[in-house]
């Protein structure tokens, strides 16, 4: 059963074209994860799903009986509703049936309405609603039901919106990077959750290790046209391969015919008169064929790397809590050179908190933290930075340097560091769009970094 067809649809933004043309189906039972590279209009394309936006050609037929939900990056709820309210106040079919029950209760002759309402209620297995919202809102740890939306992390508000759409059960369920704000034992039971939910899926993630176990076909928007996978990441990872091979293998042969065509148009002009128009014609398929090599943007930069003594950081009997809830209690650890360590816990636990002790922006209760003389510490938050409104990216950059060196003695400017990191100087003039705010963030980390220590080596 189709639900979704997506008919020839295109998008540009001013004179920047995202996609055109582009057409694919979503069907029952389908678990689909829509991969593209940044920029490319991933949540674009998933807004106009949805109907938040439209397309400037083309259409979207969405099938009319089924119920359709979409998890944006930004939470939409009112921040004056507790969190057991939110889930009240949304537009939930099996809470309409309850309330119907409940009216049916009130009016004990109209039997009629009451049976009718009674069978509501078993078809929508109903009976359980209260354990089975408070299941959800547990696992993704919601516990106090009566706290405020504006109270909410925003970690939480997104959890909460994940939570109201599982609890309405849609049939076609769209996810902007659903795993966000997520931990371990949560992916996981989301993981199991749609495993035995008969829900469709269709979703954006970065998570490959969630996409692998999650989905079942790869749609992937590459260069402006689409391509389907019917199986998991894996098996979408051998196809691209061979794709590839496949396509630069043909672009090759393409070249060389194309060489031997060339020679052909350049005749003297006396003997083109005589040509085969259809030879012409076909002259120009084969070079735009010939010019059509991949391009693949990596970003690259190697800085300037500094001696580290032996001794990096030392945590000695370092104790803190928070909100009264202990987080450190006497713990000590030696960091040492050339390990690569990664912190692990709930939601919920402290691990920002731990990394905040760590480099010092929050101060200790007992213990101390000792930091090795050559050691300056580059510290890439959450929160990242705010831009002024309408200030430049090279602005920005250029806040925390003209000038950064390389190895061998070699500098690089603000500028050319920008096209490093895949930033266009004509078109990207303004730090507007959410798809470039980790490079430019990571940038300004690299020249803290930089400006601190120069201890990192990218490429």
């Amino acid at each position: 059963m189709n639900y979704v067809s997506v008919e020839n649809i295109s998008k540009s933004f001013g004179e920047r074209t995202l996609f055109e043309n582009l057409s694919f189906g979503i069907n029952k039972d389908q678990k689909i994860a829509f991969i593209a590279k940044n920029g490319s209009g991933k949540t674009c394309i998933m807004k106009i799903l949805n109907g938040e936006d439209e397309p400037d050609t083309g259409q979207v037929v969405v099938r009319k009986d089924i119920n359709m939900a979409f998890l944006s990056q930004d939470a939409a709820l009112q921040d004056e509703l507790t969190i057991e309210e939110s889930i009240f106040a949304s537009d939930n079919a099996t809470l309409k049936v309850i309330e119907q029950y409940e009216k049916a209760l009130e009016n004990p002759d109209d039997a009629e309405a009451y049976q009718k309402a009674f069978d509501q209620m078993d078809q929508m297995n109903a009976w359980d609603f209260e354990t089975q919202y408070k299941q959800i809102l547990f696992k993704l740890k919601l516990e106090d039901f009566k706290l405020k939306v504006k109270n909410l992390s925003g970690g939480q508000k997104k959890r909460l919106a994940l939570a109201i759409i599982l609890i309405n059960r849609p049939d076609l369920l769209i996810l902007d990077e659903p795993t966000n704000h997520l931990d371990l034992e949560m992916i996981e039971w989301l993981e199991s959750y749609f495993a035995k939910e008969n829900i469709t899926l269709f979703m954006v993630t970065h998570d490959r290790f969630f996409l692998e176990r999650v989905c079942n076909e790869i749609i992937e928007l590459d260069n402006g046209k689409i391509y389907q996978y019917k199986g998991n990441y894996s098996y979408y990872l051998a196809k691209k391969e061979e794709r590839i091979a496949s396509e630069n293998a043909s672009i090759d042969k393409a070249k060389n015919l194309f060489v031997k065509e060339l020679e052909w148009m350049r005749r003297q002009p006396k003997a083109r008169t005589t040509k085969s128009k259809s030879r012409q014609d076909d002259f120009y398929v084969i070079k735009q064929k010939a010019e059509s090599r991949r391009k693949e943007n990596v970003v690259e930069l190697e800085i300037n790397m500094e001696r580290m003594g032996s001794k990096i950081i030392e945590l000695h009997k370092v104790s803190k809590k928070f909100k009264d809830r202990v987080i450190l209690d006497n713990f000590s650890f030696d960091f040492q050179r050339g390990e690569r360590i990664g912190i692990i816990g709930k939601n919920g636990t402290g691990k920002s908190t731990f990394l905040n002790v760590l480099t010092g922006t929050i101060p200790l209760d007992n213990g101390k933290v000792v930091v090795g003389d050559t050691i300056k510490i580059g510290y890439y938050t959450q929160s990242g930075i705010n831009p002024k409104p309408g200030q430049k990216v090279i602005d920005i950059i250029k806040e925390y340097g003209e000038y950064i060196p390389l190895t061998k003695g070699k500098i690089i400017s603000a500028g050319q560091l920008l096209e490093r990191f895949l930033f266009d100087r004509k078109k990207t003039t303004r730090f507007c769009r959410k798809i470039e705010r980790w490079r430019i963030e990571t940038l300004v980390f690299v020249y803290r970094l930089d400006s601190e220590s120069e201890f990192l080596n990218f490429g």
